[in-house]
Formats: structure tokens, sequence, C-alpha cells
């Protein structure tokens, strides 16, 4: 099978540089990419650089390889483009149909999904005439995705700065499994979402804990944003993964700490998503300091059950009518399958769907990818078949937002 076309086009701003490792990442993990940068971006980054490492010639200009047609054919054939970055001078020209280079002529062919990375200073993003450019260009399918917060160009800081390359890319892998995958369907909502596993203290150097990454939750959180939701993410500790752009995140080591940062979070949510791994026990004491090795056995440890924030959440919601959604890591034992036992849970918790999670032998955890079934309290049984963490994501928004009130 031939690997997919991706276009990425590249706009001139100061983010250009960094369009160099989004198109590493998008040829490592096999990816076909013909770069088609804009004059003033080759002015940030050489063409060699694009040439190196796409493999592939570059052009700006409709005039080159005149037989080829070029304007047409890049854009037909493509099966993605992403433009990383976006400048409001780019967006502006294509709200407005403009065809004056070899970048804009190949997004007015283009028949497949379109995703532009913004970047620039806070005060254009925000600025009517590009907010009107972005919501036009959103109205039509093209996929906008929200900039990130932090240091812009000089010393400035605000929203504006381009989405991190590995975020960028895990949007466009998304959009080539499942093309419809980020509607506008969460605008004006809140939601809430916890990753990554808690750690319980045993002394200052050890601690009980689990192998999360929080790559699930880093996911539902990134599409819930891209869908237009306003996102608190309730984080424990993860793999090395960045904020992801356009959420707020609160960190929440342990499961105390966890409990009273998502019911703070969630008194104005719409939904609340339970994805972190919470540690169901806890030591009894700590140790102020670490515990020496001696010759004698060290004391028994004893545990506590730790808050059970799900069951929490349901009984006594921060919120009325909020949709709640839980998650199951689990395995098959002697009383029954991994579906059996996500069952039971989903009538003990008694929330409204619940991600099951099929774990052990290098599956969920610490992994890029997953697969499961969504349980439903109506009684729905839905696979979620395997693919990337996102489009995981994906179809749990699918079926939350229809229960939102």
């Amino acid at each position: 099978m031939a690997p997919p076309e991706v276009l990425l086009g590249v706009s001139g701003g100061i983010a250009a540089y960094k369009s160099a490792e989004v198109l590493r990442r998008l040829t490592e993990s096999g990816h076909a990419v013909r770069v088609i940068p804009t004059e003033s971006a080759l002015r940030f980054v050489g063409a060699a650089t694009f040439e190196a490492l796409s493999g592939r010639p570059v052009a700006t200009g409709v005039f080159h390889d005149v037989h080829e047609v070029p304007h047409v054919a890049l854009g037909k054939g493509a099966d993605l483009v992403v433009v990383a970055p976006a400048t409001a001078d780019l967006m502006a020209r294509l709200a407005h149909g403009r065809s004056d280079d070899l970048l804009t002529a190949a997004l007015l062919t283009a028949r497949c999904p379109v995703v532009l990375a913004p970047a620039m200073h806070t005060e254009m993003w925000e600025h009517p005439a590009t907010v009107d450019n972005v919501a036009l260009l959103r109205t039509r399918g093209t996929v906008v995705i929200e900039p990130a917060a932090g240091r812009l160009t000089g010393a400035d800081t605000g929203k504006g700065r381009l989405p991190d390359p590995a975020e960028i890319v895990d949007l466009a892998r998304l959009l080539l499994e499942r093309p419809d995958a980020l509607p506008r369907d969460l605008e004006g909502r809140h939601v809430v979402v916890s990753a990554g596993g808690t750690r319980e203290d045993l002394d200052p150097v050890r601690f009980l804990g689990n192998r999360s990454s929080g790559r699930q939750g880093w996911a539902l959180a990134r599409v819930a944003a891209q869908r237009g939701a306003r996102v608190t993410l309730v984080a424990g500790h993860t793999a090395d993964l960045g904020a992801p752009a356009g959420v707020d995140v609160v960190a929440a080591g342990t499961a105390v700490a966890m409990e009273a940062a998502v019911r703070g979070a969630a008194v104005d949510a719409d939904a609340v998503v339970m994805a972190a791994a919470v540690a169901d026990f806890r030591p009894v004491d700590t140790a102020a300091d670490k515990i020496k090795r001696g010759d004698a056995e060290p004391a028994p440890l004893r545990l506590t059950q730790n808050p059970d924030i799900l069951a929490g959440l349901v009984a006594d919601p921060p919120r009325s009518g909020q949709v709640v959604v839980g998650f199951a890591a689990e395995t098959g034992d002697a009383d029954g399958d991994v579906l059996h036992h996500g069952r039971a849970k989903l009538a003990r918790k008694g929330c409204d769907l619940l991600v099951v999670n099929a774990v052990g032998d290098g599956k969920a955890f610490e992994t890029t990818d997953n697969a499961g079934w969504l349980l439903a309290r109506d009684g729905g049984e839905d696979e979620l078949p395997f693919g990337s963490k996102a489009l995981l994501a994906s179809r749990i928004w699918d079926a939350v937002v229809p229960r939102l009130r």
C-alpha cells in the first residue's frame, strides 16, 4: 500500500523553523511529504533543508514544472494538507480565495482534510479580522487548531505560539485515520479530564505508583480543545508530554490531591472524564526519612483506601446533569473476561459511560495506541477499534456530546 500523501505548507513566520521537526516526524512515521513553502518562509528556512528531509523538490511558484500543472495536481493528489505555521496573512488569503502562489493554489484545489496550525502574536490572533477569518474557514470544514500559549517573538508571551510539532503530527495522524474527527461540537462547553498516575509516598524517595503514562488523558484533552471545548486537565504523574495547546493544566500528584482538583474544576463543568489511573490505596504511615536497608526485615506495609473519585462524582456531583465517564483497566481471570469485569464495574460506579481497556502484554499503558469497549449505563456497548489514542478519544467525545444537557 502506498504511504499517505501529505502536503506540508510553511508560511513566513519565525515559527517556520519548527516545520522541519513536523516534517521529520511525518516522514519517519511513514508518510510521503511534499513541502510547499511561501517565498517569505524560505527567508527563515532554506529550501535545501526541506528537500533533504522530504527527499522531494521544493517550489514556491506556479510556473515551476508548468507541464505537470503542480498548482492543481498537488492539491488533488493529497490525502492531507498541513500548514505549520499558518500566519494571519496566509489564513486571510485562504479565507478570501486568493491563489497568488503555489501554496494557496494547492489549498484551493485540495479536497482532503486541511489543517492549519496558527502562529502569530496574541494581538494578531485576537484581532477581529483574524477571528472572522478563522470562523469562516471552520465553517468550510478547515481544521484550524487552537494555538498554544507561551513565549512568542522577543520577550512577549501569550496565546499564539505554534503547538508542539509532536502535537501537530498527532492531530494529522488522527485526521488521516478519521477525517471527521474534529467537528466543533463542544463549543461553549467546559470539560474536565484527569490523566496520568498518582503516587503515594512511602518515604522521601519511594512511592506506590502505576504504569500510566497519561497519553490517553492527554489525547482526550487535546481532542476536546480542538473540538471547541474549554478544557481543564488534572494531571497526575505522566511521561514528558508537554501541555496540550489550548488546555489549562492543574497538577495533582496524589489521589487525595486529585480528588480535590477534579471536584474544584468540575463545579461548572458539563462533562468529567476520569482517565487517570488513581491509586486504590496509600500507606497509613509515611516515613519522614528514607527507610534504610538493614539486617532486619522491614516493618509490614499497612495500607488504607484512597477516595473513589469516580464513585464520588456520581453520588455527589459538583454540578447537576454532568456527564461522567470512567475508565477501567482490566484483565481476565477465573471469574470472567475483561468485558465481564467492565460490566461489573459500570454497575458499581453508576457513571454514564465506562471505557474498558484490556491491559497487560504491552496493551494500553505506556503505548501510543489503544483499543477497548465503550459501555453505557443505558445498556449500550460499542467496540473501540485499535488505533491512535486520539482516535479513541474522538470516539469517546462522540458518545459524550449527545448526552450533554
